[in-house]
């Protein structure tokens, strides 16, 4: 039976996330999130969304985006 690699639970209904050349297996996507999702350079929040990219950072807004400095973003168009 496969064992989630951020929990350590043991669970038949496991799965495998592959990015790149990183690959893991959860639980639940709660705890691929916490493994895979990016964290936002500004507030530290884990990136779930699509977020904001900007000098080489990644956001999960563009209000963060733009108290790092970033020029340019908006969460509309």
């Amino acid at each position: 039976m496969p064992t989630c690699d951020v929990c350590g639970n043991r669970y038949d209904k496991a799965f495998t996330l592959e990015q790149g050349g990183r690959r893991g297996t959860f639980d639940s996507f709660e705890c691929a999130i916490h493994a895979f999702a990016p964290t936002c350079a500004h507030c530290k929040c884990r990136v779930i969304g699509h977020g904001v990219e900007g000098n080489g950072d990644i956001y999960c807004c563009a209000h963060c985006a733009r108290h790092a400095g970033v020029k340019g973003v908006a969460d509309r168009a």
